[in-house]
């Protein structure tokens, strides 16, 4: 096997959950500790470690770069400083939406500083870092119940299924419900018609042009891969998109803090990455990908494991 054959055809970096905030260290709802300052110093050190690779083609941050708990008058200031210190990366970086980000800007603020090429406010896009690989970044949020104006269509059919399907009063409690059913609940959201036909598409093109698809979300695809309560709303409909086609190597997403690495009946690897916001100070959470012809490799650092994605 020769030297080319083991290296990679490209890389890139990836980190979720910053979710930075100028405030003490807290707790999540189910009592994990937060260093909402220190997530900061766990992205410098990515970018850094990022640069001095010197190989990586581009970043991917997987979304919630500002904690809710963010007071409301310093959310554009601290969404600014994080995207700032994300430029320091010698190369493109991919963000995406995620429920953090929405609690603290309304869309038609976020897509621009993020640099999110969507339409309509749409955060939904793809790109091709080498003719053989299309990258898919999906918009876990487009049916929410937060970010859009309340008398938007996409607020109202979130709402509605909240009622539907959530018996509680407090809509982010999935108090009584059981299994998958749990993932009703306001702090997660749905992939709408219009972007599930777009996948489609785009995954039929890719097929057609012989590329292998990474797709990218906020909220995790996969029961496997989660908690049921981290779980994209019509995870089911995404994933039979996906299932209709060969060439979707992995899953990636954050969102479920803990992470969680599952390969469903189809193949398909599902990984959803260690949050950079639980990280006591002194320890780090991010890593690269390596692509190679027939399979990926995630290189964690630290609290992020190491994954192989045979193909």
């Amino acid at each position: 096997m020769g030297s080319a054959a083991r290296q990679p055809l490209f890389s890139f970096g990836v980190i979720a959950d910053v979710q930075y905030a100028d405030i003490p260290d807290g707790r999540s709802f189910l009592g994990v500790p937060r260093y909402y300052r220190n997530s900061i110093l766990v992205l410098q050190k990515a970018v850094e470690t990022w640069n001095q690779h010197g190989n990586l083609k581009f970043v991917i941050n997987m979304g919630d770069i500002v904690d809710g708990f963010c007071p409301k008058d310093q959310s554009l200031a601290a969404t600014k400083k994080i995207v700032h210190e994300f430029e320091k990366f010698k190369g493109p970086v991919y963000h995406m939406i995620g429920n953090h980000c929405l609690y603290n800007l309304p869309r038609e603020e976020l897509l621009p500083l993020l640099k999110i090429p969507g339409r309509d406010g749409n955060a939904y896009y793809d790109f091709s870092p080498t003719p053989g690989y299309r990258v898919v970044v999906l918009d876990g949020y487009e049916i929410s119940a937060v970010g859009w104006p309340q008398d938007h269509p996409n607020t109202i059919d979130a709402l509605r299924i909240l009622e539907e399907k959530n018996p509680n009063s407090e809509k982010n409690s999935p108090a009584g419900l059981e299994g998958v059913e749990r993932r009703f609940v306001k702090f997660n959201g749905a992939v709408g018609e219009k972007q599930l036909q777009w996948l489609d598409n785009v995954l039929q093109d890719a097929t057609k042009s012989n590329q292998k698809v990474i797709v990218c979300g906020h909220v995790p695809m996969s029961p496997g891969a989660s908690s049921n309560e981290a779980l994209l709303w019509n995870f089911d409909q995404v994933m039979s998109i996906i299932h209709k086609y060969d060439s979707v190597k992995v899953c990636l997403s954050g969102h479920d803090h803990k992470g969680g690495y599952f390969v469903d009946s189809h193949g398909v690897h599902h990984r959803s990455l260690e949050a950079a916001l639980e990280c006591p100070p002194g320890t780090f959470s991010f890593g690269y990908i390596d692509v190679y012809e027939n399979k990926l490799s995630l290189v964690g650092i630290d609290r992020m494991q190491s994954t192989h994605f045979e193909n």
